[in-house]
């Protein structure tokens, strides 16, 4: 235990504790956190944490099933799939997210109450709310550039052992699962851990379409109350703690993933 606390107890480290306590104590008892058990109360601060959380977690799992594809369509694909994935990659990467969102809610789906057949299904009881949008979105954001990021570790694979494993006589679909893919998914792993990061900070830009996220929430904070600096504050904190969620996971799973695939 000792040992594992040694690197903290340089001086240049203690020093950056301390301020850190410092800055924390000042900040919890000079500053206004009166409005904080009212909106905690109320749910709402629990509903933006839910779907910050749910939207980062879906748009994420989504949206890296789908850049596998778009990775191998153009890394083995034929030119009719490659070059659809690479067009879409492109279109993804060289335009904005909120573009993007603001194109789906407020252009596709400002055309769904007007078509008939929408309109009356049951799809128009989620297409009404807003959230599907900002959902979409962000899996298509983050499709578009791990699509790009897994068609590069796709490449990096040594091709000798894929063409090793045809001689061997394996089909195609067994040489993905057991050699291609797996080596693919190391190689991207930090790379993924940091784009996982970028999708965590990109999930406030629902709240510009009616999405209660946790940016909203602080939004709706300042509206009632005209408190500026505390609900941005307690934002950041919330946001760093996510991201060293992330970052301690991906760590975990690189040191459990072996450096090659047997």
């Amino acid at each position: 235990m000792i040992e594992a606390l040694r690197p903290l107890m340089r001086p240049h480290r203690l020093i950056m504790i301390a301020i850190a306590i410092a800055i924390v104590w000042w900040c919890a008892v000079s500053l206004n956190w009166s409005w904080l058990p009212d909106y905690w109360n109320n749910g709402l601060i629990q509903q933006g944490l839910w779907t910050t959380t749910w939207m980062l977690v879906v748009s994420w799992a989504i949206g890296l099933f789908l850049a596998i594809w778009l990775g191998l369509a153009q890394a083995a694909g034929p030119w009719y799939l490659a070059l659809p994935a690479k067009g879409f990659c492109s279109v993804i990467r060289g335009t904005p997210l909120l573009l993007q969102m603001w194109f789906l809610y407020y252009g596709l789906g400002s055309l769904f109450p007007y078509i008939p057949w929408i309109r009356h299904s049951w799809a128009w009881t989620y297409l009404r709310d807003a959230w599907p949008f900002g959902l979409l979105s962000l899996t298509l954001s983050f499709a578009g550039y791990e699509g790009e990021v897994m068609r590069g570790a796709l490449k990096s694979v040594p091709h000798g052992q894929l063409e090793a494993a045809r001689a061997y006589g394996m089909p195609r679909f067994t040489i993905l699962r057991r050699i291609w893919l797996p080596q693919a998914v190391r190689l991207v792993l930090p790379t993924l851990g940091g784009e996982t990061v970028l999708q965590l900070k990109s999930t406030p830009l629902v709240a510009t379409i009616t999405v209660i996220d946790l940016f909203d929430v602080s939004r709706r904070v300042y509206q009632d109350t005209f408190i500026t600096y505390e609900p941005l504050l307690l934002l950041a904190l919330v946001y760093l703690g996510y991201t060293g969620v992330i970052v301690l996971l991906f760590r975990l799973v690189e040191r459990s993933v072996p450096n090659r695939v047997a």
